[in-house]
């Protein structure tokens, strides 16, 4: 189903939730309450990414009571990516909006989204930070280091850039079309293409609970995501070569001339120098390379992103 301009109306917003007990009634409560005031026709989608908490039954008891309200329950903990990728599956609208539980991307500017989409012919309404919060300075500069790092491998713009966007039907189809397990939806998104619209916002305060990132969980998120996005990795291990090369041959050059000179010495602590270099460049290279090896091993065995457990919208509750 492709939105038509004119016929643009309902949406579907996409909330991925992880040990959120303390969060969803309020998250939907808000949200809820301002789609009504702004006569906005939608549907909450909440993906619980195999909570250890009590967040799937509270989920299941608000789509009950809720005809709005689909509640999705994965069989285990897969990752925010694929509850993303499982709401935009779900969701029934002509466009979906995706955003945090924790309502640090504020929902009032959904309705800024949706009016530049219903208004216009855009497809993708991108919200970008205006500034970046309360973080701790390493985080925030571990994030820059990061999205650099991406702009520079993919050409895209990611400064700034969030999972708080809106996309028309057409560019979820897009991105449902695309048959890759390791996802990166921020940067998916934004390569898909189709005419869009930057709106900012302000990174509100986490109101209930604290954050589920670990230091070791963005490490091992930016590591994921650059490999899965971009293959530019692979080209250290080619400036790695040709390092060693110039090295090699300034020191050989030298060793001649000393030989020629009879000023060479026993050589013994440049043998040793090199044997090191090149050994960890090795080792360094076939990591990365290693590495990339397992992402295709990943892909080509064609698991699922996800599995679902059960699916409950109100007097309809599916299993799978």
């Amino acid at each position: 189903m492709t939105a038509e301009m004119g016929k643009k109306e309902k949406i579907s917003i996409i909330i991925p939730s992880y040990n959120e007990e303390g969060n969803v009634d309020h998250t939907a409560a808000v949200v809820t309450k301002i789609m009504e005031e702004n006569s906005i026709p939608f549907e909450l989608v909440f993906v619980n990414d195999g909570s250890s908490d009590g967040t799937w039954d509270r989920l299941e008891k608000m789509a009950e009571r809720d005809e709005r309200i689909v509640a999705v329950n994965f069989s285990r903990n897969f990752g925010k990516e694929s509850a993303i990728f499982a709401g935009l599956e779900t969701a029934t609208g002509d466009a979906c909006v995706l955003m945090d539980c924790d309502l640090q991307h504020p929902p009032e500017t959904i309705v800024e989204m949706y009016k530049i989409w219903k208004n216009n012919d855009i497809d993708v309404v991108e919200g970008r930070k205006a500034d970046r919060g309360k973080e701790k300075k390493a985080y925030r500069g571990f994030s820059l280091l990061f999205y650099k790092m991406i702009n520079k491998a993919s050409g895209l713009d990611m400064n700034a850039a969030s999972d708080f966007k809106l996309l028309d039907r057409r560019a979820v189809d897009a991105l449902m079309r695309m048959p890759e397990r390791l996802t990166f939806f921020r940067a998916m998104s934004s390569w898909v293409g189709f005419k869009t619209e930057k709106v900012y916002f302000e990174v509100a305060e986490r109101e209930v609970g604290e954050s589920k990132w670990t230091t070791r969980g963005l490490i091992k998120f930016a590591i994921n995501n650059i490999t899965s996005f971009t293959s530019a990795p692979m080209q250290i291990v080619t400036v790695c070569g040709v390092i060693t090369f110039i090295i090699s041959l300034i020191l050989g050059i030298t060793t001649v001339v000393q030989k020629i000179l009879g000023e060479s010495d026993a050589g013994f602590p440049t043998v040793i120098i090199l044997q090191l270099l090149t050994s960890s460049i090795i080792m360094f290279s076939l990591g990365i390379i290693g590495f990339y090896i397992s992402k295709i091993y990943e892909e080509v065995k064609q698991r699922p992103r996800y599995i679902i457990r059960d699916i409950v919208r109100k007097n309809n509750r599916g299993d799978s």
